[in-house]
């Protein structure tokens, strides 16, 4: 395989998940009855520009299609946080209903709603139908598509440039990490800003994140890596900001290299020596994690068979595709976990893929009342928990199993 930015060819591998469905695939009852499609998980690192990236096996036409189950809106934090980007950025770059907004990967309106509420136009492009609906429910226009530097070129024409486009958690998303860089470089307007969130690949192997590794992120990124992608298809950073957001992200700002006027901060020069300090640019930086995550496979699968011996019932909350990654990986099943609670309509009566552990709403915690409850999306393990605690849904233990097996 070659490098998906500079063509290098990979030979370093950061991690072997062995094989899984893409973790988004939730099966309804009938599918049950039908074979899955499981691919290789393995992510390689390029030693040449640092670019780590999940080896080509499922294109995005499979990850990212019509009954694509991931909706945003439904995480109160993510919606506070969303909300109080749209605030920063009207106040910092003085945007106004003169200004247009473009949002890549709307999903389903959860940041574009609150740009609306301002009365500022916006537009959102997003290539998943079920995502697409629910915010066109919300009134906001959006292009059902794939971005590009053909769709922004298509967008130009049509008088569609952006004082601001935003980019949330999708930067990993693409396979082809120039085409999308470059789309944003040819969709701003002379003075423009382009904004990306996007989790920082030092987090991941500092804090043994593996489980935020599945077919949908084809990149895992530093700020080395994306700095030097920039640079090569048109974009300038200029800012960055360190965000508590899904373990630990990164927000840059760019603007066009050819016209951008912003003066760029020191906080872009401080985060390249912490990366250099730590050699995240040389292979050493990326051995170990295999250990460490085979390390919490046998915690947490020791952990259930002892419970399961006890005569202990576990359950686990948020049908996430990080929590895919790990019980897939650590082989776990329904004899284990007796199923997973998750708020989004759209998942539950479904079943997880590969493990194929049913999906069900919270009101079954409270008539099943389990000992356990593994909190699946660790990075919202203080909101679920309150919300829990506030509807009732009164459980013995938490458990997380990331970066360590802890009950809480």
């Amino acid at each position: 395989m070659k490098c998906r930015h500079c063509e290098s060819n990979l030979t370093l591998t950061l991690i072997d998940l062995g094989t899984s469905p893409p973790s988004n695939a939730y099966l309804t009852e009938t599918k049950l009855h039908e074979p899955e499609k499981w691919f290789p998980l393995r992510v390689l690192v390029c030693e040449n520009c640092w670019l780590v990236q999940t080896e080509d096996f499922a294109s995005a036409n499979e990850l990212f299609d019509s009954e694509y189950a991931y909706f945003s809106g439904y995480s109160s934090s993510w919606l506070e946080h969303s909300k109080n980007y749209v605030t920063q950025m009207i106040s910092r770059f003085n945007l106004n209903k003169e200004s247009h907004v473009v949002e890549i990967a709307a999903n389903d309106g959860y940041l574009l709603q609150f740009v609306k509420a301002h009365n500022i136009p916006c537009t959102g492009i997003e290539p998943t139908t079920s995502t697409a609906n629910a915010a066109r429910q919300k009134g906001i226009e959006i292009v059902e598509d794939f971005f590009g530097v053909r769709l922004a070129e298509e967008l130009v024409k049509k008088g569609k440039q952006a004082d601001l486009t935003a980019a949330n958690n999708v930067l990993a998303h693409v396979p082809d990490i120039n085409d999308f860089v470059s789309g944003f470089s040819l969709l701003l307007k002379p003075d423009g800003v382009a904004t990306f969130e996007f989790p920082h690949l030092m987090q991941l192997v500092n804090q043994n994140q593996f489980d935020t590794i599945y077919h949908e992120h084809f990149s895992y990124l530093s700020f080395i890596a994306v700095n030097r992608i920039f640079s090569a298809n048109g974009l300038n950073i200029f800012d960055v900001e360190e965000l508590p957001t899904h373990g630990g992200s990164l927000r840059v700002f760019a603007q066009r290299s050819d016209t951008g006027k912003r003066v760029v901060s020191e906080r872009v020069d401080e985060l390249l020596k912490i990366e250099n300090n730590l050699q995240m640019n040389s292979a050493s930086y990326y051995q170990g994690l295999q250990l460490k995550a085979e390390k919490v496979k046998n915690d947490l699968l020791e952990f259930l068979i002892k419970a399961k011996k006890q005569g202990k019932k576990v359950a686990a909350y948020g049908a996430a595709a990080k929590g895919n990654t790990l019980l897939n990986f650590a082989g776990i099943r329904h004899d284990l976990i007796s199923f997973v609670v998750d708020k989004n309509p759209s998942k539950q009566g479904k079943f997880l893929p590969g493990n194929r552990i049913p999906i069900v709403d919270e009101e079954v915690l409270e008539s099943v009342k389990p000992d356990y409850v593994i909190i699946l999306p660790w990075n919202l393990k203080d909101e679920v928990i309150q919300q829990l605690n506030a509807s009732g849904n009164r459980t013995n233990q938490y458990v997380i199993a990331i970066p360590d097996l802890t009950i809480l």
